[in-house]
């Protein structure tokens, strides 16, 4: 997983739910995509592990607005966000569990 070197904020109204306590993984996957299965696994997992930790999943076609805002190019592609919504990181593909929490690391001690 990468820094996202814009610093996006995101709102719990704009990716259709509350951002968790402490961090939030935000998924955008779309519908004939092989590796967004396994990742929402993966995510899923994760998130069930850290308290205040949620996980969103978007349909990248349904929200084309929030892709170009957020220059999603490809799915899957995930932001992992802080407690305030700050895009904190931001991987493009299947990312490795050991990546993921390794940045919900960094989301929550921001």
């Amino acid at each position: 997983m990468r820094d996202h070197g814009t610093a996006a904020r995101l709102s719990g109204a704009e990716i259709g739910t509350e951002l968790g306590e402490r961090a939030t993984l935000v998924q955008f996957s779309s519908a004939f995509c092989q590796p967004c299965r396994a990742t929402r696994r993966v995510l899923a997992d994760v998130a069930a592990m850290v308290d205040g930790v949620a996980h969103v999943e978007i349909d990248a076609e349904a929200h084309l607005d929030l892709v170009r805002r957020l220059d999603v190019a490809a799915t899957p592609t995930v932001l992992v966000l802080d407690a305030a919504g700050r895009v904190v990181r931001r991987a493009v593909g299947e990312p490795r569990r050991v990546h993921v929490i390794a940045a919900l690391g960094e989301a929550v001690s921001s």
